[in-house]
């Protein structure tokens, strides 16, 4: 719900292309007329709680979804489900009287993951849970048997080096933050690579396990030879971190059919509400449809995309209209780089001005517990005072620092960005698909979006774009949330 009511007041924001905004055509506003005018939209936000919340959209999303993820299932890059899911979005969203609705066609990795098993055989027989990496090549035909060598770090394995050769590296890395742990996922075959091993086994970039592997994709580089690359469950690599520190010899068998094939076609969905004032300003909300192959992709990223949906649904069943319009697109091929949302920035970049803020969801739905922001004084007190509308379901915090794979782009040409979030390290890379979409997530999102995309007149609309005159201070926004339901949604797939 943060999240609809933040869209819906960054849609109200007139235009002015860099110039102070004067109440009277004379004198600059002041902090307090700002102030003033967010508090006004007050009854506005409300509804759109009590719509989300208590009303008859009550779990809406939540039922989209399920019917959404039930029926399509999977939907890797490439393949024939995410064209049926692009589909399916494209008829749905036609269906919801959303207007401009429409397919911008790019180009998307196509890669198959194939049979895949791994055993150890040394010092006993014991079957290892895997999951491929995506882009990683196969092994031979007749699989690879080695020893494995256990590293704690990129430092380690480099300072063993010549114990590498011919062996299997397995990484059993802490996990400290998923954003600094999943170097080893993405860099890992690379660097066991340089020193000569013949395949790596990562430890699953997750605070939590239960014997789950994670997948994801990583990267291999020119020039370096390309190993066979798995992650392997936690506990699967504290067991032979475990035996290697007793100076266990461990051998481990490895088998994996991965193919990659040539670049797919495939579509970034679009639909809008149009703004009555300003339509050529834009406030952009997304998810992205496509998923990993091993679950249904609910949360990884369902969710993100259903509730952008139903921001806009919210605030087109409410009868409102946004002086800005509000654009949602749904990315493919986000799990293999942001590829459908660069080739769209790409695209449309030349009318960056136009661009007011944009947002992403793709870090979970539940309880939204505040909102994360980079950007210079003024434009966090304007942030706070739009924050304070969502007082009703206690969803008033402002933290720190803000990013998202498809909408990184955007930022670090100066445009705002805000990305919703949950904590759900513990299940979105996993083997199965949740589903997982609160009311109060949902409200939040309607909210923002139409405020944000209507009449706040912040005094300086520099503070809101690199692309004005205060062009070093650039605000960014994430929302957070936190997990509510415990393990009761745990079935995902990142």
């Amino acid at each position: 719900m943060k999240y609809l009511s933040l869209i819906f007041f960054m849609s109200l924001l007139p235009q002015y292309a860099g110039k102070s905004l004067h109440g009277d055509g004379s004198h600059p506003r002041t902090f307090e007329d700002i102030k003033n005018e967010i508090a006004g939209y007050s009854d506005t936000a409300k509804a759109i709680i009590d719509l989300a919340v208590h009303g008859k959209a009550q779990n809406r999303s939540y039922e989209r979804l399920a019917v959404f993820a039930d029926t399509v299932g999977p939907r890797l890059s490439g393949s024939k489900n995410l064209d049926a899911a692009i589909q399916y979005m494209f008829s749905a969203l036609q269906k919801d009287g959303l207007e401009n609705v429409h397919l911008e066609p790019v180009k998307v990795p196509h890669w198959e993951r194939g049979e895949e098993f791994a055993v150890m055989l040394e010092p006993r027989n014991h079957s290892i849970a895997i999951l491929g990496l995506g882009s990683s090549v196969a092994t031979p035909p007749e699989g690879i048997t080695a020893e494995v060598m256990v590293v704690a770090s990129f430092d380690e394995l480099h300072r063993r080096a010549q114990e590498a050769k011919g062996k299997i590296v397995v990484y059993n890395q802490p996990f400290v933050t998923y954003g600094e742990t999943v170097q080893y996922r993405s860099q890992g075959a690379v660097e066991a690579a340089k020193v000569g091993a013949v395949a790596s086994l990562i430890r699953s970039i997750a605070s939590f396990s239960i014997d789950s592997p994670h997948t994801g994709w990583q990267n291999y580089q020119s020039g370096v030879p390309r190993i066979p690359t798995a992650c392997i469950s936690v506990e699967d690599a504290e067991m032979m971190s475990r035996m290697a520190l007793r100076g266990t010899k461990i051998v481990v068998y490895l088998k994996m059919g991965a193919r990659t094939y040539p670049d797919s076609p495939s579509f970034n969905t679009v639909a809008e509400i149009v703004g009555n004032k300003y339509p050529e300003q834009i406030v952009l909300v997304s998810g992205h449809l496509d998923s990993w192959d091993v679950g249904q992709g609910a949360m990884d990223d369902g969710g993100g995309a259903f509730i952008s949906w139903e921001a806009l649904s919210l605030i087109k069943d409410l009868g409102l209209r946004p002086k800005r319009t509000l654009r949602m697109v749904l990315w493919t091929g986000e799990e293999q780089g942001g590829v459908g949302a660069e080739q769209y920035y790409q695209l449309h970049k030349e009318n960056i001005s136009n661009f007011d803020i944009v947002m992403e969801s793709d870090e979970g739905t539940f309880k939204p517990s505040g909102l994360a922001f980079t950007g210079n004084a003024k434009a966090r007190d304007i942030i706070k005072e739009i924050m304070a509308l969502l007082l009703p379901i206690n969803v008033t915090d402002v933290f720190d620092n803000a990013d998202g794979t498809d909408i990184n782009y955007w930022m670090r040409d100066g445009v705002p960005v805000i990305c919703t979030g949950s904590s759900q390290s513990w299940m979105h890379l996993l083997e199965k698909g949740q589903y997982s979409a609160s009311s109060h997530s949902l409200a939040t999102s309607g909210s923002h979006k139409y405020l944000l995309a209507t009449h706040i007149s912040t005094g300086e609309p520099q503070v809101w774009s690199r692309r004005h005159e205060n062009c070093l201070q650039v605000p960014a926004c994430v929302m957070t949330s936190v997990n509510t339901s415990g393990f009761i949604i745990l079935k995902g797939t990142r």
